[in-house]
């Protein structure tokens, strides 16, 4: 049997809830983190987004450096820093930089999307060339930079070398499964909006991993939506805080998340609820029983390694609730 006793983590993309200024959105993200930090969650990584006046993740590595100075021991990283957006130069500087701060507590999780629409990626690329192409390489680069000095060229990160700051490849199509596999990287799948190729990009990671330096077998993690609540009908309700952020990138709309409605059906149409419904269809959903149930089929199907939680609810309050839930079946509480 799989086994479902398997460490779970947290993903932010910190929105912007109705009624808060971003300076409340990114309140809740500390407080989040906190409070999952106490339930006993391994990690809290924070996306990276641009021109979205919803999400208050542009800067990712400086929320993630607000965050490590407000937790005590809870790994802290980027889900994931989008490379194109970036030189690796200045990201290994960053990271090493936190490193220094904050040791053994950086994870670096590394995209290779532009994390926006393709006018504001023109606007932050560093130069006018595809730097998607460039990905390969950029970690590359990167996994240089953390090494020892002697495997290093002339321009080295200062602070950065030798801090081994741990490196993972993020997906959500097929792509970065071949490149997590052939450098021998942890995969994390991003099946919380893209579920469409997971299945494929699990098999192809699993079966073509090379062992390196860095890991000896493979390590998958998945990202998944989580809406658990005291009962099943609970869980419904809120879910269409969920339903609603989705049909906001279906219609290309810029609402802040919004609180739950009793019926999505008058507020999108059956072409936009099956569009957001295949983008959200990797949810667990429900009261405990529910969630336990849901989280076995799946680890019996899929046995990843790690599951990395995200939840889209709007009291605060009910949010912390669910990934209490979430983690009490982990546990097998």
């Amino acid at each position: 049997m799989a086994n479902i006793q398997i460490p779970v983590s947290v993903l932010n993309l910190a929105p912007i809830r109705e009624g808060q200024v971003a300076k409340d959105a990114i309140d809740s993200m500390i407080d989040l983190a906190q409070a999952t930090e106490k339930m006993g969650y391994t990690r809290y990584w924070i996306a990276e987004h641009h021109n979205t006046p919803t999400l208050v993740s542009s800067a990712t590595s400086i929320l993630i450096k607000h965050t490590l100075e407000h937790t005590e021991h809870i790994r802290v990283g980027s889900g994931g820093i989008m490379l194109p957006n970036h030189s690796p130069l200045v990201v290994a500087e960053q990271f090493g930089t936190m490193a220094a701060i904050y040791p053994d507590r950086l994870d670096l999780g590394l995209g290779r999307a532009p994390g926006t629409d393709m006018m504001t990626a023109s606007a932050l690329r560093r130069s006018k060339n595809d730097s998607v192409y460039t990905f390969p390489e950029d970690v590359n680069a990167l996994l240089t930079y953390f090494g020892p000095e002697e495997r290093q060229s002339y321009v080295k990160a200062y602070p950065g070398v030798n801090t081994n700051i741990p490196i993972y490849i993020l997906g959500s199509s097929t792509d970065s499964a071949y490149l997590a596999a052939k450098l021998g990287l942890p995969y994390v799948f991003a099946s919380h909006f893209a579920p469409r190729f997971m299945e494929e990009a699990i098999s192809i990671y699993r079966n073509r991993f090379q062992p390196s330096e860095y890991l000896d077998s493979p390590y998958m993690m998945v990202c998944l939506n989580v809406i658990a609540a005291e009962s099943d009908e609970e869980a419904k309700f809120e879910s269409t805080t969920m339903q609603q952020f989705f049909l906001n990138v279906v219609r290309g709309t810029r609402n802040p998340l919004r609180p739950p409605v009793e019926s999505m059906e008058h507020i999108w149409s059956p072409e936009e609820k099956h569009a957001a419904a295949s983008m959200s269809s990797v949810t667990l959903l429900g009261n405990k029983a529910s969630i336990r149930k849901q989280l076995t089929s799946f680890q019996e199907k899929y046995n990843v390694d790690e599951i990395m939680a995200v939840s889209y609810i709007f009291d605060p309050d009910k949010q912390k609730r669910s990934y209490e839930i979430f983690k009490e079946v982990v546990d097998g509480k």
